[in-house]
């Protein structure tokens, strides 16, 4: 239980440290307390009163004994000014005896039950605002994607019982093309492509497994290991006809019509190469002694040299905890700073920024503002879940950079 739980309402917690010679109960080291400091003060500054008024609370004690000796702690909480519960702390340190036994207390502190209450409302009150901005990005972000979807023609619908990601004749095509994601699917659309319809996720959904029975199959996948590994799962429980791949490093999300048209065109049964990349095999060279090189004369591989730490990371350890952003100019140098809210704003209206560095999350908005200014590198707290990256900028978190 914290101090702000068990002594509500209180200012103060006087803790002190007590021995007896002897064996003695919780009732007697109290009874004592009380017993021992009437009479030391004005009626209305003694114990008795004091707690008749709420001004000093439950007196704890904590007490075990052992080899014929009992020691404990007392903690009284006090909702007196400060020297006078300095006063009743002493007068507590005065107690020389418990029942017959001798007895000795020593205050070992007085502290402020509201500092850890403040510290606990500062905590809070950051998180209430981290989540406040990033609450106020994703709306922005939403109301952005409902306007610029107004124009389109065909929108994309949830299909099957898993509702995935399709476009409205997916039905009706005997030809489909199963890509991973939603974003893939609505790429596709804008290049005027129909009949297709996501995996969202690696494992194949059972309406992909159904509608592989009974259409003809292109699998249209990232060039990236993701693709991969859902190739190979395609391969295992709906086998496709074609396979179509986005050039490698690339996302069909992020391609071009003329890069779509190009991957479908070159598409091709699986186990076999494009024919876009199948290239005439070169002629056998002779054999020259070149190939009998004794291994001595080859030249040893450099060892990689170690990883340097990210320069970024002393702004990151400053701005942690803040809720403030930095901003860097190509040369590295700081050129302004400011709160996490004013950030979006700031950047629309500055000029040669490189990098941003900033205590709170990467959320589509902002992305989306340090591509139009031309931004490289940004660095958050950590970065929103679903939050699409855009080639050329390079999105990190706190803890990717140590």
């Amino acid at each position: 239980m914290k101090d702000t739980e068990k002594f509500a309402g209180a200012k103060y917690v006087v803790k002190a440290n007590f021995t007896v010679d002897g064996v003695v109960e919780k009732h007697d080291v109290i009874g004592a307390i009380f017993g021992q400091t009437e009479g030391l003060f004005p009626k209305e500054l003694e114990l008795r009163e004091l707690q008749k008024s709420g001004k000093i609370g439950r007196i704890d004690i904590k007490l075990k004994s052992a080899k014929d000796k009992t020691s404990g702690v007392i903690e009284a909480p006090s909702s007196l000014d400060r020297a006078e519960t300095a006063l009743i702390a002493a007068a507590i340190e005065t107690v020389d005896r418990v029942g017959p036994c001798d007895a000795n207390i020593n205050v070992e502190s007085i502290t402020d039950v509201r500092s850890e209450k403040r510290a606990a409302i500062v905590a809070r009150a950051k998180e209430l605002m981290r989540n406040w901005v990033v609450k106020d990005g994703h709306e922005i972000d939403q109301l952005l994607g409902e306007v610029q979807r107004v124009d389109k023609k065909i929108k994309a619908v949830n299909y099957g019982r898993e509702r995935l990601t399709a476009t409205p004749d997916i039905s009706k095509s005997k030809e489909i093309i199963v890509v991973e994601g939603r974003a893939d699917v609505n790429n596709l659309i804008k290049s005027g492509i129909t009949g297709v319809i996501a995996m969202e996720g690696v494992k194949v959904p059972n309406t992909i497994k159904n509608l592989a029975k009974r259409k003809t199959i292109t699998a249209f996948l990232d060039g990236d290991r993701g693709g991969d590994l859902i190739l190979k799962e395609l391969m295992q429980v709906a086998p496709p006809a074609y396979v179509a791949r986005a050039p490698r490093g690339k996302e069909v999300e992020e391609l071009t019509t003329e890069e779509i048209k190009a991957a479908l065109n070159s598409r091709h049964p699986p186990g076999e190469k494009p024919k876009a990349v199948e290239e005439p095999k070169p002629e056998k060279a002779p054999r020259t002694r070149t190939r009998r090189e004794p291994r001595a004369a080859r030249e040893p591989r450099k060892p990689e040299p170690p990883k340097e730490p990210s320069p970024l990371l002393p702004i990151v350890e400053d701005l942690k905890g803040t809720l403030e952003a930095v901003l860097l100019n190509g040369e590295g140098e700081q050129t302004g700073r400011m709160p996490v809210y004013e950030l979006v704003e700031k950047l629309k209206d500055s000029e040669g920024i490189q990098t941003v560095v900033f205590d709170g999350i990467v959320t589509g908005r902002l992305i989306d503002t340090a591509r139009e200014k031309n931004i490289k590198t940004i660095v958050g707290e950590r970065v929103a879940e679903g939050v699409r990256v855009p080639r050329g900028i390079k999105v990190r978190s706190f803890r990717d950079l140590n």
